[in-house]
């Protein structure tokens, strides 16, 4: 049976990884807004804002004392956030978003993190002892929360920072209870329940994990002392230092692990971010609707360029790891690009931007073959007016050589019959140049139909959107028309495919085309009100759809929807 243990919290350290634009604001001052509103809200949250992390305190024992300290935790916290530029001069533009009021793409050019000392308890150390892994883990959920509400204003446009992923923390201990002991392969197994608890901050706290979990959890000490141990997850980290060598050896620990860490973060964010940014241009290139090749080829030579530089970057991480003579650092660093997956993630996005190219020649070769039918039906067409220009000589020869009579007479009605018939090829191959033209720019930009799905029980039918733009959020069945379709059946087409449902159509609620409304591009929406045939029992998710749920309407105005679905529910009398 293992023997009691426990690590006494010290500090901890938040970094966030983010995307700004420093010709807009300055990094430092949104470190400082950062702070001041984490500080605000922190110290100020009511019981409800406390509800997630109280029900979530309920499965442990003493769940009462543990929501006290939490609720005391945050009362008692000290911040201090700072901003750290890692890639400068990184045009970065956001796919998912990229239309401000003026039309204008919203740009990026430096990726970096704040970074965020906390500590609860500054001037009451003795109250540290209270502070449990389990309540630790509640007070970054709850600051996501506050950072997504401040990273939506308008003001922040050119700010986005990394909230899909959990708040890294790196957690510091420098004292232990009841007694001292040496990190050896022995002690380090028999305190393995008490040191996995702090390894993986978010994966939970329970104590009956199997014994294989705890070896994985404990597998990677990365420390090269007896007197220390050094954790690196996916999402948190853990140190523990011996009272000296933390006086003394902290800011090298700061230099081999604390700045390392959320600097190839940053990397694993900028390339997922491009991995995204690549899924909606290959939606553009695969979809019969879009057609601006020249653009989205524009768009993703930017992303190569990005790539680019963060494969210089890796580069130079690398060559550190073949020449540096530190090992203990060099362990860090192969760690650290292990356990972020940066070289599986660079890889699968190579292979995106090989299936991006081989869809772009594609469409360059269809295009090509529409210009090749479209010629040809111009120079058959002229072909056939400068063979009637030929007609036109051999009569006017006939005119010269006929004499005054019925022949002159016939001559000239068929002179003015050719006339005719030749000004009228020319207006039908003027009318054919403008219709070309016309179709080349209604194939910029793409026509999508959106269904409001109403039961007899007030209930609404919503997808949750397995891709993105607004990937999670909720949305209203529909999808992109295809050519050969109109926007009826295009309706009853997509919400088969996204909902298994069948439905009829009541009523046309509107057509959509504000500028900015879909962040692929400028796309057309024609809106349906429909009903379905049988009842929502047969709802199942597909296509586009991480999820059909049946929501009543009176639900409806608590939810974030994708898109201007909001909207449309309003323009249905839906949603009030």
């Amino acid at each position: 049976m293992e023997e009691s243990l426990r690590f006494i919290y010290e500090k901890e350290y938040w970094y966030i990884s983010a995307f700004i634009n420093t010709n807009e604001f300055i990094g430092e001052t949104k470190a400082e807004e950062i702070e001041a509103l984490l500080l605000n809200r922190l110290k100020n949250l009511t019981e409800n804002d406390l509800i997630k992390a109280y029900n979530f305190l309920d499965k442990y024992p003493n769940a009462e004392e543990k929501k006290r300290t939490l609720a005391n935790m945050v009362k008692s916290i000290d911040i201090e956030c700072d901003w750290e530029p890692f890639f400068q001069n990184f045009p970065y533009t956001d796919e998912k978003n990229p239309y401000t009021e003026d039309n204008k793409n919203l740009t990026y050019n430096t990726l970096g993190y704040f970074k965020l000392e906390v500590e609860y308890y500054k001037n009451e150390p003795f109250h540290k002892e209270t502070i449990t892994p389990d309540i630790l883990q509640q007070i970054p959920f709850i600051s996501i929360d506050i950072l997504k509400e401040f990273n939506k204003k308008k003001e922040n446009q050119y700010l986005i920072l990394d909230l899909e992923s959990p708040i890294y923390i790196f957690v510091i201990s420098k004292k232990i209870k009841p007694i001292e002991v040496q990190w050896t392969d022995e002690n380090i197994q028999k305190y393995r329940k008490s040191i996995g608890t702090w390894t993986q901050l978010y994966s939970g706290q329970w104590t009956d994990y199997s014994d294989d979990l705890f070896k994985r959890r404990i597998k990677d000490n990365l420390t090269n002392r007896l007197s220390e141990l050094q954790y690196i997850g996916r999402n948190s980290g853990f140190i523990y230092m011996v009272p000296q060598n933390f006086e003394t050896e902290f800011d090298y620990i700061n230099q081999v692990i604390l700045d390392p860490t959320p600097k190839i973060r940053a990397v694993l964010f900028a390339l997922m971010s491009i991995n995204n940014s690549l899924d909606i241009l290959f939606m553009k290139r695969y979809s019969d609707v879009f057609m601006d090749i020249k653009k989205i080829e524009e768009k993703t030579n930017n992303l190569r360029f990005l790539r680019g530089m963060i494969q210089t970057k890796m580069s130079l991480i690398y060559s550190e790891l073949d020449w540096n003579p530190r090992e203990h650092y060099i362990r860090i660093l192969t760690h650290l690009l292990k356990i972020f997956r940066i070289e599986v993630i660079i890889d699968r996005v190579n292979d995106k931007f090989k299936t991006l190219y081989d869809t772009l020649l594609e469409l360059y070769t269809k295009r090509n073959e529409e210009n090749q039918k479209s010629t040809k039906k111009a120079v058959n067409l002229l072909s056939g007016i400068f063979g009637a220009g030929f007609v036109i000589d051999f009569v006017n020869a006939l005119r010269l050589a006929a004499g005054v009579g019925d022949e002159e007479i016939t001559i000239r009605i068929l002179y003015i019959t050719i006339s005719i018939i030749l000004g009228a090829s020319f207006f039908a191959l003027f009318i054919y140049f403008i219709l070309g033209r016309f179709k080349s720019r209604k194939l910029n930009f793409g026509h999508t139909v959106d269904a409001v799905i109403q039961d007899d029980n007030k209930n609404i039918i919503l997808i949750k959107r397995r891709y993105a733009p607004y990937k999670g959020k909720y949305a209203l069945p529909g999808g992109f028309i295809k050519y050969d379709e109109d926007p009826e059946q295009a309706v009853i087409r997509e919400v088969r495919e996204e909902t298994n449902l069948a439905v009829k159509i009541i009523s046309k609620i509107g057509t959509y085309d504000q500028k900015g409304r879909d962040p692929r591009g400028k796309i057309v929406s024609t809106a349906f009100k429909c009903r379905p045939v049988k009842d929502f029992s047969m709802a199942m998710e597909g296509d586009d759809a991480s999820r059909v749920e049946v929501v009543p309407i009176d639900k409806l105005k608590n939810l974030e929807f994708a898109f201007d679905h909001n909207q449309i529910l309003k323009d249905a009398g839906i949603l009030k």
